[in-house]
């Protein structure tokens, strides 16, 4: 299994009750593909640095996730359908 960071973007303009169920299902995402989630960071609400279809301003998080090649491309695949999820980024971890 390898380490990734996930990064993730949720639309601000959803109510916070939204906003946190869609972080606890890609959370799940992860869990449900047998890969092990080692940290979840809520990093708050953030302006954007340009808009994304018309969004100013949305949620970060951050995942710190240990996971195979398989089911991070199914994760990967699962996210970019998800219209609620403005932009994410998925990084393999260095070895230390």
């Amino acid at each position: 299994m390898t380490k990734y960071e996930i990064m993730f973007i949720v639309k601000a303009t959803l109510d916070e009750a939204t906003i946190k169920n869609i972080a606890k299902n890609v959370q799940k995402l992860l869990t449900d593909n047998k890969s092990k989630v080692i940290e979840f960071k809520e990093m708050g609400r953030k302006k954007l640095a340009y808009p994304i279809n018309k969004e100013v301003s949305g949620f970060y998080y951050l995942i710190t996730a240990e996971a195979g090649k398989e089911e991070i491309r199914e994760f990967d695949r699962k996210l970019r359908i998800n219209e609620n999820i403005l932009r994410h980024l998925i990084l393999k971890k260095e070895s230390e």
